[in-house]
Parts: structure tokens; sequence; C-alpha cells
């Protein structure tokens, strides 16, 4: 009589085994390593890490906008300080008034920091894989290069919001018949170009140009370089080391941006008097003048102010 041998338990251990599906990636890891997904994440997150900060600091830099505006065309009289115009928007409105412009401020960040800090991220990348296929490191003239075309590169993209930004802080400077009374960064825009041209949104490009230059020279490459050699020559922490650098970078990035800083706010907030004429007629005429009746301090008013606003987006 004929027997049928069983079937072996390795053999449908075996079977099992290959109609289990393979593992694969989730959906959500498998998005996330795309090519398109890496390269727009450093764009996405400097933009949310920029917003994020301009939350915070908002009144910062509504006081800085005030302090560079107090005197304009006089070079005595009282000096205004950060506590004395806290005091004085208080005053005449409320607290939330401190927070005036917060709509173009992060609009401004959603594009001009979104871009500065990918193309950082993207140049110093590219620069890496060259710098290692020559088996060198990156030096501090490659990260000052980074910087200076990344924030070259943005400021223009963001001008039309900074120009918002600084007409909204400015507008309770103005009497009260004179005030424009913005609801928020769209009808800003919308009625600045409808009233003086959609030039006018870059009014003040050249000084912001040159100021998110000299921002980003300072911010971004001083940051990486102090990181870098704070990590080679000492034994602090991650944390510590971050922290260090982050106000190493925004000590640097105050100082060599300030003065443009402050001629960028004076061209963004000026409009055109009875007589059709524009206080300054352009960057270096507003140099000029500013050196010649305020004097050449008054370009570095509120650094300390300016430096508390600065530090967080290093």
């Amino acid at each position: 009589m004929s027997t049928t041998s069983p079937t072996p338990v390795t053999t449908v251990a075996t079977a099992a085994s290959n109609t289990t599906p393979s593992s694969t990636p989730s959906a959500a890891s498998d998005f996330l390593y795309h090519p398109y997904t890496r390269t727009a994440l450093p764009f996405v997150n400097g933009g949310l890490a920029g917003m994020a900060a301009t939350t915070i600091i908002q009144p910062i830099d509504m006081i800085k906008v005030r302090l560079q505006l107090a005197g304009e065309g006089i070079s005595t009289g009282p000096r205004p300080s950060p506590l004395t115009v806290t005091k004085d928007i208080v005053a005449s409105g409320r607290v939330l008034d401190l927070y005036t412009g917060l709509s173009a401020g992060l609009l401004r960040q959603a594009v001009y920091t979104t871009a500065r800090l990918g193309f950082f991220d993207t140049f110093m990348g590219s620069l890496k894989t060259r710098a290692a296929e020559k088996g060198k490191g990156i030096g501090f003239s490659e990260r000052a290069l980074a910087g200076i075309s990344a924030g070259g590169l943005a400021a223009m993209v963001g001008n039309p919001a900074d120009l918002a930004l600084i007409r909204m802080q400015s507008d309770g400077l103005k009497p009260a018949a004179q005030r424009a009374h913005y609801s928020g960064v769209a009808d800003a825009l919308t009625r600045i170009a409808k009233a003086e041209g959609i030039t006018a949104l870059w009014a003040g490009c050249s000084p912001t140009v040159v100021r998110a230059m000299a921002l980003n020279f300072g911010q971004l490459a001083f940051f990486s370089e102090a990181k870098t050699q704070l990590k080679a020559r000492t034994q602090l922490s991650s944390r510590t080391q971050t922290l260090s650098a982050s106000a190493i970078a925004g000590f640097f990035a105050s100082f060599f941006s300030l003065p443009f800083d402050f001629v960028k706010t004076r061209l963004q907030k000026q409009t055109r008097g009875t007589d059709g004429k524009l206080p300054y007629a352009g960057m270096m005429d507003c140099f000029r003048k500013v050196a010649r009746e305020e004097g050449l301090l008054r370009f570095y008013r509120g650094f300390g102010t300016y430096y508390v606003r600065i530090a967080p987006h290093a």
C-alpha cells in the first residue's frame, strides 16, 4: 500500500514567508524622503521658525522702528529710550498696539526668511559636497558668500511686505486725521499700490538688499563659524554652543546691518509732501542728510533693541 509523505514543515514555512508582503516604508516616510520634499524642507522649516520668532519679538520691532523715526531731521532735543517709546505707545492706545503690523511681519517672514534660510542651507549643502570631493572643509569665506547670496536673493522678494510693515508701524506717528488705519497687510499693500503705484512697494529696496546681505554676513556666517570654533575649542554642551553662537552672530549681524536698517526704515516710511517731493531721493541721499542733520551716531540709535530683535533669528 502506497503512502503519501507529509509535506515538510520547512516547506510550508518557506511558502508562508514568500506570501508575506515585504516591509516597505510608510507613505509618510516615503513622502518625507522624496527629493522634492527634501529640497523644500529647508524653506518650510526656515519660514516657520522665522514666523514663530516674529510673533514673539514683534513688540521689540515696533519699538525699534519708532526709535529710528524719532527726532527725524533734528540733531538736538530729548533722546527717546525703549522705555519711553513703550510708554508713549501704550498711553496713546492699547498694549496690543505694540503688535501693530504683525500680519505684515508674518508675511515678510513667510516670504523673506523662508527663502533666506532655504537658500543658505541649499548653498551650504552644495559647498560641503564640493569640499568633500576635494577632501577639504568649509571655510569662513564660503559661509560668508552663502549668507550674503541668500540674503540678497530673498530681500527683493520680501520688500513689499517689509514696506507694509513699516507703514503700519509708523502710522500712529501721524496726526490723527492723516492716519491710514490699515486693517491688515493685504489692505496696506492694496492701498499703497493704488495710491502710489505698484513700484512704490519696492521703495527702499536698495538698503533692504544691502541690509539683508550685511545681516546674513553677520548672522549666518558668524553663527556657523562661531559654532564650529566652539565645538573645536570648548567642552560646552551642544545647546550651550548653539546659544553662544547665536549671541555672537546676533552682535555682528546687528553691527553690520543696523545703519542700512535705519535708512531702509526712513525710506519706506516717507511719503510725498504737499509739494509732491519726497524727503529723501534715495539711499545715499538719506545717509548724507541724516549724517549732516542728526549726526553719525544716529544710525546706531536703538542698537540694544535691535540686537534683542536680531539674536533670536540667528
